[in-house]
């Protein structure tokens, strides 16, 4: 498997980027590198957990639905004051993600309806080749996992 790391772009915008085989291993690999990355910019708590789920998330989907053969998915995170920015890029750009408003019970489809309800907004952009699922994750205040900060 290939991987590729970015670092910080500045002290202010802190960047993470990898690149990982479009696989159930590969998404699972996406979540835990997600998590250290998290603990090292001193994300931590419920925070950090809504973070990893959003990532989780978007990563297998792009693993199940996005997946072309022998093509990598991108996973990127930019950490800003009181939000991380998370994207996931794949290479199926014809297969947009729908949230399924009446998924049959145990049929699953309930991955994009717990990113909204974690991120203070999400959406899709294209790419040359593929698309690029984002979200943004707030790291207090609105988001129901999210406990607000004293005082606000």
């Amino acid at each position: 498997m290939k991987s590729e790391t970015t670092t910080p772009t500045s002290e202010f915008t802190p960047v993470f980027a990898l690149r990982l085989s479009a696989t159930r291993r590969g998404a699972r690999l996406a979540r835990l590198l997600a998590a250290q990355q998290l603990h090292d910019w001193g994300v931590t708590g419920p925070a950090a957990e809504a973070v990893e789920l959003v990532v989780a998330e978007l990563a297998a989907n792009a693993a199940l639905h996005g997946r072309v053969r022998g093509r990598d998915f991108e996973v990127r995170m930019e950490r800003e004051e009181d939000q991380v920015r998370v994207e996931l890029s794949d290479a199926r750009g014809e297969r947009l993600p729908l949230p399924r408003t009446d998924p049959e019970p145990g049929e699953g489809g309930y991955g994009l309806l717990l990113v909204a309800a974690l991120a203070s907004a999400w959406g899709v952009k294209d790419r040359c080749v593929g698309k690029t699922v984002w979200a943004t994750v707030p790291l207090t205040g609105r988001n129901p996992a999210v406990p607000p900060s004293p005082g606000a």
